[in-house]
């Protein structure tokens, strides 16, 4: 009555094959696999005359066969069909009331068998093995005449000159062969009323559906069976759909038993087996650092990307926190307060050389020791020279390979160390010995000339810079070397501003001193004093 009711349905539906009346044949095969052989073949040879409608004579044009329910049988019966290429989908029914539909087998009146009107009502059926909530077999024989019903309406509605076959022909109506019809029945994708897709796959086999089924035991010893979820495949992968309010758990606590013998592992571990224990008992290991799981029983943790480190409850990556000199730092606004306090008084001491310049002091080219062997022409010529060396020096090393900011992930794990490399290790080296160079010369210089005759000897205030200088540099080695990061940079800064500063003290503190508090002793005279007394 499936059948009836689903081609009852397609013929009152104008969207659906307009103009083309179906029409149906019902065998019974009485359980019996030669039986249903007997039909099928008599179906698909067209040997046996059947009326369709009152006023249709003649053999029918068979399109498609809807078969057993049973598998077996229907299997068996689609490998004899395939022979005609005659497409088959499987159905049921007379079983389900008990029934034979006229003409009845000789016999089964007379042995009290009923005939099937058709007019069976699906709620009156009661049996353990099935349940008129769940109309699985009924559904898929409605599903297999629209399926024939949409392959059939596919087929009619090619364009000549553009179909499939031959010759780019259209199959028709008329000449139908039951093969051109396979070619849509493989095509087919449709949607039911009750939100099913059917469609079918490379092998031919539509997509299966599963019901859940829950056995319930009554007290007067007979058994139902409840539908609780169903398990179906769609374009959108597996989806299983369960009603746990509907499952009976036959257990005093009426609760699931439980299947494993550990608890989920929550996001942020991993499943690690238990030794000789079975398979569901694990225990749950934490990720480690810089690993997460973000998923229930995740049998590994995922390493974060470089930039990114995991959180405490090691299940996110979070970006790494960064770290680099700053001036909004203590240690940065620090040095910046120091540089720009030495800009200051190096601005201010210029001032005062430039106010006083007329001033011995202030234009006196370098003491004693410039009045024995340079002039001012060989002073300059001589500066000019060593700061060509160094420009040249430094030139070569920026153009070689400049300093660069570097992002160091090997300090610290869980953050980015932001620090300036020197780019090449050979250029750095050579404008730290140039320098280191220039200072020893500078010192031996003053220091030879430490006890030349002159009142103010500038040479000592040179040798004691050059010392200063000196013990900065050979500090900052091994102080630069060994400091991680940004206190790299910070040691590099406070090595230039503490040589500045002793430079900057050592060499024109007792001048200023002088120019600004003891103007008497800023005379030629006064200079050369201990000169002219020696004589």
């Amino acid at each position: 009555m499936t059948m009836v009711f689903a081609v009852e349905e397609i013929n009152r539906n104008p969207k659906l094959l307009p103009n083309v009346t179906l029409g149906y044949s019902l065998y019974d095969n009485c359980g019996a696999l030669v039986i249903g052989f007997r039909a099928a073949l008599a179906l698909a040879s067209g040997q046996e005359e059947q009326f369709l409608q009152q006023n249709c004579f003649g053999t029918p044009p068979v399109l498609g066969i809807v078969g057993d329910s049973y598998s077996t049988f229907s299997i068996a019966t689609s490998n004899v069909l395939g022979l005609f290429r005659l497409p088959m989908v499987n159905q049921f029914w007379e079983f389900i009331f008990q029934c034979k539909f006229a003409p009845a087998p000789a016999g089964w009146v007379e042995a009290g068998g009923a005939l099937c009107t058709g007019q069976e009502d699906l709620h009156n059926v009661e049996s353990e093995l099935f349940d008129v909530s769940n109309l699985r077999p009924e559904y898929n024989v409605y599903k297999a005449v629209y399926a024939l019903a949409y392959a059939l309406d596919d087929m009619l509605q090619c364009v000549p000159g553009r179909g499939p076959f031959s010759g780019r022909s259209c199959a028709s109506l008329q000449r139908l062969e039951p093969w051109q019809l396979v070619y849509y029945l493989d095509k087919v994708n449709f949607t039911t009323p009750f939100g099913d897709q059917v469609t079918f796959d490379v092998n031919g086999d539509a997509l299966p559906v599963y019901d859940v089924m829950n056995w319930l035991w009554i007290p007067n010893g007979t058994t139902n069976i409840q539908n609780v979820g169903e398990v179906k495949e769609s374009h959108k992968g597996r989806e299983l759909t369960l009603h746990e309010d509907r499952i009976f758990w036959n257990f005093e606590s009426k609760q699931p038993p439980r299947s494993v013998c550990s608890e989920s592992c929550p996001p942020g571990t991993r499943m690690a087996r238990k030794k000789r224990q079975p398979v569901c008992c694990f225990d749950c290991i934490p990720c480690s650092d810089g690993k997460i799981s973000n998923e229930t029983d995740s049998m590994e943790c995922m390493s974060c990307p470089e930039d990114f480190w995991s959180n405490i409850q090691r299940d996110q990556c979070l970006p790494k926190k960064t770290e680099f000199l700053s001036y909004h730092e203590p240690l940065g606004i620090c040095l910046t307060t120091a540089s720009l306090l030495g800009t200051s008084i190096c601005t201010i001491v210029l001032g005062i050389f430039i106010y006083h310049r007329s001033t011995p002091m202030a234009s006196k080219p370098g003491g004693g020791a410039s009045l024995k062997w340079f002039g001012a022409v060989q002073q300059r010529g001589t500066v000019l020279v060593l700061t060509s060396i160094q420009a040249a020096i430094c030139t070569a090393w920026l153009v070689i390979s400049s300093p660069a900011p570097h992002k160091n992930t090997q300090y610290h794990n869980d953050k980015i160390v932001y620090e300036c490399v020197v780019g090449s290790t050979v250029g750095f080296a050579v404008l730290l010995a140039y320098i280191g160079l220039l200072a020893i010369l500078s010192f031996l210089l003053a220091f030879l000339a430490r006890n030349l005759p002159d009142n103010f000897n500038e040479a000592k205030l040179i040798t004691f810079s050059m010392l200063i200088f000196c013990a900065v540099w050979v500090a900052f080695v091994p102080a630069y070397v060994n400091s991680p990061g940004k206190y790299a940079d910070a040691v590099e800064v406070f090595a230039i501003l503490a040589s500045s500063f002793g430079l900057l003290v050592a060499l024109f503190g007792p001048k200023c001193y002088i120019i600004l508090l003891r103007p008497e002793r800023n005379t030629k005279k006064a200079i050369m004093g201990r000169a002219i007394l020696k004589t």
